[in-house]
C-alpha cells in the first residue's frame, strides 16, 4: 500500500496494494493496523455509500460539533473529489486537495475532520463508498457553495447538477464565526 501526503495536513491518497490474476482481483479496503503505520490513527463509527449521475456536484460538506473524518472510495465510476480546509487560523484556511478516486484506480482520499468535502461525478454512474470517524447528525452540517471565490475549487464542471440544500450553500465569509478553529 502507499499512503500520499498532499499539500494539506491530514489529507491523505491511499493507493491500495490489488492482487490480480485470472479470476479477477482482491484488495483490502482497509486495514487498521497499516493505516495506523501511514499516520492515520482513525476509528470508524459510519459507512455510507450514494449512487450519482453525470455532472452531480455533492458538497460541500462538513459537521461542526461533531465533525467527521472520511474515508472516501468509489466503487463504480469516476469522480473528482475534493477536501477544503475550513479550520480559521489554519495555516492553510480556505486551501483545497483534489483527487481523481475510480473503480478502476482503486485509490482513496481520506479527509480528517475540520475540512469539508465535496464530489463531482464524471462517468455514467458513479457508486461512492466512505467510512466516517462519528456519526451523521441533522442539524449540525454546514454546506458550504461549491463556486465560492474564496475557495477557487477548479471543477470539471462548471454548470453541476445540484440538490436544493447544494444550492443554498453559503460562503466562507458567511459562515465565518460558525467555523472550527485550529488546533495546533
Amino acid at each position: 500500500m502507499n499512503i500520499s501526503h498532499t499539500t494539506l495536513p491530514g489529507v491523505f491518497i491511499i493507493e491500495p496494494d490489488v492482487y490480480r490474476d485470472e479470476r479477477g482481483w482482491f484488495l483490502e479496503t482497509y486495514q487498521a493496523d497499516k493505516y495506523h503505520d501511514g499516520g492515520m490513527f482513525l476509528s470508524f463509527v459510519q459507512d455510507n455509500c450514494s449512487s450519482s449521475v453525470r455532472g452531480t456536484l455533492r458538497g460541500l460538506h462538513a459537521q461542526l460539533s461533531r465533525p467527521q473524518g472520511k474515508l472516501v472510495r468509489v466503487t463504480r465510476g469516476e469522480i473528482f473529489d475534493v477536501a477544503i480546509d475550513i479550520r480559521r487560523g489554519s495555516p492553510t484556511f480556505a486551501s483545497w486537495e483534489s483527487v481523481m478516486l475510480t473503480a478502476d484506480n482503486f485509490k482513496q482520499m481520506y479527509i480528517p475532520p475540520g475540512f469539508a468535502h465535496g464530489f463531482c461525478v464524471l462517468s455514467d454512474i458513479a457508486e461512492v463508498e466512505y467510512k466516517c470517524t462519528d456519526v451523521y447528525v441533522p442539524g449540525d452540517e454546514i454546506t458550504i457553495a461549491w463556486n465560492d471565490a474564496q475557495i477557487g475549487i477548479h471543477w470539471p464542471n462548471d454548470s453541476p447538477i445540484l440538490s436544493p440544500k447544494d444550492v443554498a450553500g453559503q460562503t466562507l465569509q458567511i459562515l465565518w464565526d460558525r467555523l472550527p478553529d485550529y488546533q495546533i
